[in-house]
Order: C-alpha cells, then structure tokens, then sequence
C-alpha cells in the first residue's frame, strides 16, 4: 500500500493484509499522505483523512456535505437506486432538515428510555449466556454479540419477537454488499423487503400504538410538524441497522482485545468501577466504526497542504485519528485508565451535530455485556492464538470488526 500522495485503492484496504493491522498502515498515511487521494472501483474522486485534528474538523465542516440528493450521480454508482428510499433520515441531511430530524428521533430516543433498558439488557445478556457451551470451543459472535444487540434494538422499537433473526440477515446483506452484479442484486433485494417491511409495520403501529420507540416516532412532533411517511421507514431502518452492526463488533472487537491483554481484562475485573473508561478505550483502541459515512466537498476545501476539489467524496479514517499520537500518549498501547481520556475525546462516535444518537445505548449494551461476561467466566479464554484472529472483509472499510471469535467459556476438567 502506497504511503505517498499518490492515490490509495480501495483493494489495498480490503486485504487480509490490512483487515489484520490498518493501524500500522493508517500510522505511514498520519506522516507521510494525512489527506490520501483514493482509487476506489465505483470511480469517483475520494479523498481519505487521517490525523486526529483534520478529522475532528472534518467531521463537523458545513462545507463538507452529508445531503445524499447532492450527490446523486456519485451516491448512485456506489449504493445503486435501492438504497435511496431507506437513506432519507438524518444521516444523510444537513441542516435544517437535519436538525429537524434529529430533534423529532431525540424527543423519543431519549436517555431515560434508553436507561430503563438496562435490566432488560441483564436479562438478555444471562440468557444468551445460557445457551452457550462452557467447554468446548465455540464462535461468541453469532452466539451471543450479534443476538445481543439486535434483540436490544428490535425490542425497542416494537419488532416483533419472531422477526429478529429476518432482520439480522437482512441488515448484514446491506452491510455486505460489493460492486459485482450478484452481491448488488442481494443487496438491492435485501432494501427492497427491509422497505416494506418497515413500511408495513408503520401502518400496523399507527392503528395500534405500543409503548415502543417506532410508535413514539409516529407521534413526534414538532413546530415543523412530525416525520414524513418516508423519514419515518427510513430512520426505522438506520436505527435498527447502526443499532445492531456497529454495538455487535464492538463488542466482539472489545472482548478479543481484553483476553488478548490480561493484565487489562484484570485491572478492569478487580475493579468493576472501570467499565465505563474501559468501553470508551477500547473504543479509541479498536472501535468498530473504521471511517466515517460518506461526505462530499461541496466548495475547494484544503486540509492540511492538500487541497480537495469541489464534488470530491471524503472519507474520515476514525481508526487512525483514534491512534494520532499527536492526540493520545502511547496510542497503540490498551490502558483502560488512560488519563484524560475522557468520552468526547476519541472520535469513534463522531462529533458535532452528526455524533451518534445511539452512543449512550452502545456504551450501555457494551459495559454490561463485558462486565457479566468476565464476571461469569473468569477462566474464559481465546481459542487460538491471537495472531490467528480473522478479521472482516468488506467493500467498504467502514466496520472494524472480526469475521469469527472461537472462545472456550471455562477450563476443561
């Protein structure tokens, strides 16, 4: 992979190469190309920013768009036509639709319901506990940190017990999609049904409110009025898809990091106090969100001494902005007391007026996770080594996370 200012290929950050240590890819791009001009396969200018401040910057830059309408030709020939009616949500506005959409999901998404989880969150993290073997070798990932979140996120917003496992599939097809023309079929299929569905659970929820957050979302209003029919499908699906893929990695990213340093995993199992500094290092460590959404230029912007053209797309690397050692003393060392490191410092939830709504439930779902976890299998252990730790292969390098996590819960014998 090329550490100059010529451009980068998407392939290059697509290896298993790569997939296994960015970190040390991301660290050559921080000094020597900070503002990376890419060759991704859908053909558009692209830009990839690197260090903590530019990225900081970047993330809350008005002159760096998130309005999908405003570039349609390039948003089309990476997500194709399907994608357009499930990505009218807030995502992908700015201000003031934006701001309107994210007061109207705030007023139903709020701290207070999303506390009033936590002995739901218990009870769901026993119970998947329950069902998963002690003693032998066995995959965490769709045993217990995949379920975990999506029956969290299902729960919440009123999707029926039986469609869990249906929307999981679904959400990871979205999440999975490539640019030949069969992965791109099932991932225009997978819109489609995720559409209607949403859409018909809409009209069943307005004729028979529960108390859940989609019905509460069908109520919000505001002096603007209340959602559309359209943002209403729309942010179902974002909140269930960032609610479930993003939480899921995380928490499988956080558990292969603490086995793979015990002297953390102890400190923060001798002192249960810590989980809450824990969760936000090992976000900043190895989050699961590896760049930010799509922005694109819609003036001549410069950064650094590279200047990004009008219509360019950028990318934000939170990964190797996360890792500046310009921010962050050590920052390729895991210390779950690291000073100063307080929950607006790491960028792995963003920042400015597109931080992620759903942080407070991704901390919440991640510390009790972890914390019932250890406290339950104390001699649990990885079940290879951890050099041999497989991590996930997307298009689009916007997840971090592990394709497979083998543990044994308890010791033989």
């Amino acid at each position: 992979m090329t550490t100059t200012q010529e451009a980068v290929t998407a392939a290059e950050r697509c290896t298993p190469e790569f997939r296994r240590d960015p970190h040390s890819v991301y660290a050559q791009l921080r000094d020597t190309a900070p503002v990376c001009p890419m060759r991704p396969p859908h053909g558009n200018e692209t830009y990839l920013i690197t260090r903590y401040e530019d990225a900081r910057a970047a993330l809350s830059d008005p002159r760096l768009s998130k309005d999908m309408y405003g570039a349609m030709d390039a948003y089309r020939r990476i997500f194709g036509d399907s994608s357009i009616a499930l990505d009218d949500n807030m995502l992908n506005s700015d201000a003031p639709k934006h701001t309107r959409l994210r007061r109207l999901v705030n007023s139903a998404f709020t701290p207070r319901r999303v506390e009033a989880l936590r002995p739901k969150i218990r009870e769901i993290v026993g119970s998947l506990l329950d069902g998963c073997p002690a003693t032998k070798p066995f995959d965490l990932l769709p045993a217990f940190a995949f379920p975990l979140p999506i029956i969290v996120i299902c729960d919440l917003l009123g999707v029926p017990p039986q469609e869990r496992a249906r929307m999981q599939n679904l959400s990871s097809t979205v999440a999975q999609s490539g640019f030949d023309e069969e992965a791109k079929r099932a991932q225009q299929k997978a819109e489609e049904d995720l559409h209607a569905y949403f859409t018909e659970l809409i009209a069943a929820k307005r004729s028979r409110p529960g108390d859940d957050l989609l019905s509460a979302l069908i109520a919000a209003r505001d002096d603007d009025g209340g959602l559309t029919e359209s943002e209403l499908v729309s942010t179902a699906f974002l909140l269930m898809f960032a609610g479930h893929k993003t939480t899921a990695y995380l928490i499988g990213n956080s558990v292969h990091h603490l086995l793979s340093h015990p002297d953390q995993l102890r400190a923060v199992r001798e002192n249960p106090d810590l989980i809450r500094a824990a969760v936000e290092e090992l976000v900043r460590y190895d989050g699961s969100v590896e760049t930010a959404t799509f922005r694109y230029a819609t003036e001549d912007v410069e950064y650094g001494e590279t200047r990004i053209p009008k219509g360019a797309l950028v990318q934000i690397a939170l990964s190797s902005a996360n890792r500046d050692p310009l921010k962050f003393d050590a920052p390729d060392r895991l210390d779950v007391v690291r000073p100063g490191n307080a929950q607006d410092a790491h960028l792995g939830f963003g920042h400015g007026s597109h931080y992620c709504l759903g942080a407070p439930l991704a901390r919440l779902e991640t510390q009790l996770a972890l914390t019932i976890l250890f406290d339950r299998f104390p001699g649990m252990r990885a079940a290879e080594p951890r050099g041999e730790a497989r991590w996930l292969e997307v298009p689009f390098p916007a997840f971090r996370g592990l394709a497979e996590l083998p543990v044994v819960l308890e010791p033989a014998g």
